[in-house]
């Protein structure tokens, strides 16, 4: 009989990559998922649906109960949200119940893997240092607030088979996030906030997602780990293999800083009475105009025997190829 993962957040961009790995492994999956999420790209998967109510650790528990899984990879989140409390009710409270229910279930899950995000930790101030597994915290962001509360309260809980790994920027096929960036690149543009020097760290999807299931039948347990491609690039990096990769040519341009948090203070005031979130905030410039978010991943290159096969540019070339043939470009 096969071993039986539930793969939350599986309609995701990330989420996606973890069912056909996993699906690659010979693991029986079960994709977590909202009613109103659209799964016609799953279509080409033998999986399970489930429709787990995150608010509620009972239904939660009856869920794990009633499907017997062996692991669970919690992938589901908000990387958007209109408030604080939003993110931290999504990403922290629901991530805190779904592990509650796991030892209410008395299920004997053999892993429990939270995704968290190398955010949950923050960038360092300066250009010298490398942010290790133990660096101490320093989110700039709601988001980053957010998940580095689901650690705390998780690794609270006595007896969770707990793994957390922490992606730095990652990309891929189907990504929405960078790929607002790259469009730009591929149009020609290539903008810029300011001119400081910044030290970038990026993990190719099919790395993280290939490196999450691998880890569930590993002994590893009750570890956080940093996971990127292991380089370091800087701020011209991934407009310049953008050039390469698609033989283009761009024009550069510096925007200054201060006008855009200008930008970023109207934009959030244009989007206070929406239900929608803007693309760019104060929070999220603080991110981008972060000067280092190098990490180093010796541990979970020795632990968890990772070893990353793609670095930024043939990351990209898989990527642009994909959005070629999908039409996205």
């Amino acid at each position: 009989m096969k071993e039986r993962v539930l793969i939350t957040g599986a309609s995701g961009f990330v989420g996606y990559h973890l069912v056909k790995n996993a699906l690659k492994n010979n693991l029986d999956v079960y994709a977590a998922v909202r009613e109103s999420s659209k799964t016609n790209h799953l279509a080409k998967f033998d999986i399970q649906y489930t429709f787990p109510d995150f608010s509620s650790v009972d239904a939660l528990a009856k869920d794990i109960e009633d499907k017997q899984y062996t692991y669970i990879i919690h992938a589901a989140g908000v990387t958007a949200a209109k408030t604080e409390e939003d993110y931290n009710r999504v990403n922290a409270q629901y991530t805190l119940n779904l592990a509650k229910a796991v030892l209410q279930s008395k299920v004997p899950i053999k892993k429990f893997i939270f995704l968290s995000s190398l955010a949950a930790l923050g960038p360092l101030p300066t250009l010298n240092g490398i942010i290790t597994d133990d660096t101490l915290p320093n989110p700039v962001t709601a988001y980053g607030r957010s998940k580095l509360l689901a650690e705390q309260k998780i690794t609270a809980l006595p007896g969770l088979p707990l793994l957390i790994l922490r992606p730095t920027a990652v990309y891929g096929p189907r990504d929405t996030g960078i790929f607002i960036i790259l469009k730009q690149f591929s149009k020609g543009f290539e903008p810029y906030i300011g001119r400081i020097e910044q030290h970038l760290s990026f993990i190719y999807v099919d790395d993280l997602a290939k490196l999450t299931v691998s880890a569930l039948k590993l002994p590893i347990k009750n570890r956080a780990y940093n996971v990127s491609d292991g380089k370091t690039y800087n701020r011209y990096a991934l407009a310049n293999f953008t050039k390469q990769v698609l033989n283009k040519k761009t024009i550069k341009v510096h925007l200054p800083l201060l006008l855009i948090k200008a930008l970023a203070a109207l934009l959030q005031k244009l989007y206070a009475r929406s239900n929608k979130t803007p693309a760019l905030n104060i929070e999220k410039l603080s991110e981008l105009n972060a000067v280092n978010w190098i990490c180093d991943i010796k541990n979970v290159t020795q632990d968890l025997n990772y070893l990353p096969e793609y670095d930024l540019k043939k990351g990209l070339e898989n990527t642009f190829a994909w959005y070629k043939k999908h039409n996205w470009l």
